[in-house]
């Protein structure tokens, strides 16, 4: 039986990651969920799996979309089973940012590129092939060893604060050019992260963020986004304000289509800069919704009918006999599984294309993980899909699987079968 916490918080009772207020409003509850992501060998399956409260909140005083408690770290897993570079779309948006940005601020020999969360190097080798000089901060350690062994990306183990920010200063390990990539997200204390990047920032440097979207959360009902490893869900307002708290201002921003709709965010030194024109108008835009209770609430509710949805369709299917594999096995697929109550009674196994996770089980439901060519050897009927924010990418790749008359199901935003 795993292992469940008995501490509890009302939303109500908890303070803002960000403003400090006292009084969030809570939009979901998804009970006591399975705390760690770490995927499971066979003899570990009988183990006891921690459990922590996940409770999603909204603070009606800064906009801040987060979750209630930060699971205890010691407990969280602390190796990583996300590479980056498995990723066709972060790879092929990664080498587009580094190539603009080494031209557009001439980077060179004498410049760094430094980032935060850098994974094993998706993103600094495209600076490095183009001759300049790159640092990435990583805390998963498996992932910084590879970084290191496989790309050759000089990479600090460890996780970035205001004090190793200061470290980096001292030695003059300033950067040109600062990206964080869906970081801000995993961060409990983002004011002194955004104080950090603010040291380890040159006077002219420019720091580059990239944040799933609140909107784009709410409006496909993105609910598996919501995990113990995801702290904080952003609004532009939000960031406008964290950042200028922390002595940097948000000076462009651009959507993006990756992870089901991301902002990109370009930051500078608060003093003598000034936002453009993209951030003024989507500002202007956040004003309709970012700040209206029933925005929330509704996403809630929304939730909760998808979830009986999915569950009459699987429970219809296997009624008929039908097999049901999942496609994804990642920290998102967490959500869906263990809390819409997925388990080997409506799903036979897992696939992904990670060669990490291949042969191992899913936390929570014990399901098999497979290489993706099980579909075809195997040919279940149907595929439960848990990457929707990439299914387009997904369903290209399978489609000798969609041919041979395998369906997918993708539950997100609403049930559909492709």
């Amino acid at each position: 039986m795993p292992v469940t916490s008995t501490a509890a918080v009302s939303a109500t009772e908890t303070a803002c990651r960000l403003c400090g207020k006292v009084g969030l409003y809570p939009i979901l509850s998804l009970g006591n969920a399975l705390l760690t992501n770490a995927l499971l060998a066979e003899e570990q399956l009988s183990q006891p799996e921690p459990t922590w409260p996940l409770e999603f909140a909204w603070c009606p005083e800064c906009s801040l979309a987060q979750i209630t408690q930060s699971a205890p770290v010691e407990v969280l897993q602390r190796e990583s089973a996300f590479f980056a570079s498995f990723s066709e779309a972060f790879v092929r948006s990664a080498k587009e940012i580094a190539t603009d940005l080494t031209a557009a601020l001439r980077l060179g020999a004498n410049s760094l590129a430094l980032e935060i969360g850098s994974n094993d190097g998706y993103l600094l080798q495209w600076y490095q092939q183009a001759g300049v000089p790159v640092l990435g901060i990583e805390s998963a350690p498996n992932i910084a060893r590879m970084a290191e062994v496989q790309k050759g990306i000089p990479t600090i183990n460890d996780r970035f604060t205001r004090d190793l920010a200061r470290q980096l200063a001292k030695r003059g390990q300033r950067a040109d050019v600062l990206h964080a990539n869906n970081v801000l997200t995993n961060t409990a204390d983002i004011n002194g992260f955004i104080a950090g990047c603010k040291e380890v920032l040159k006077p002219d440097g420019v720091f580059v963020a990239e944040v799933p979207y609140l909107k784009d959360i709410i409006d496909s009902c993105d609910c598996d986004m919501i995990y113990h490893e995801h702290l904080c869900y952003f609004s532009l307002t939000a960031l406008d304000r964290l950042f200028r708290r922390g002595g940097l201002m948000v000076c462009e921003v651009e959507k993006l289509s990756i992870r089901g709709g991301s902002l990109r965010l370009y930051a500078r030194h608060l003093s003598n800069n000034r936002p453009a024109m993209s951030v003024v108008r989507m500002l202007a835009q956040e004003d309709d919704w970012v700040f209206r209770e029933s925005f929330y609430r509704q996403f809630g509710d929304r939730v909760n009918g998808l979830r009986a949805d999915l569950i009459s369709l699987l429970e219809k299917l296997k009624a008929q006999n039908k097999r049901i594999a999942v496609y994804g096995a990642s920290a998102k697929s967490r959500t869906l599984l263990n809390y819409f109550g997925i388990g080997s009674q409506l799903v036979d196994y897992a696939v992904d294309r990670s060669t990490i996770k291949q042969g191992h089980f899913t936390p929570g439901s014990h399901l098999k993980v497979y290489a993706p060519d099980q579909l075809l050897r195997d040919q279940p009927d149907y595929c439960l899909l848990m990457n929707c924010d990439a299914a387009d990418e997904v369903l290209a790749q399978q489609q000798r699987y969609r041919d041979a008359g395998g369906k997918f199901i993708i539950p997100l935003p609403n049930v559909r079968v492709a």
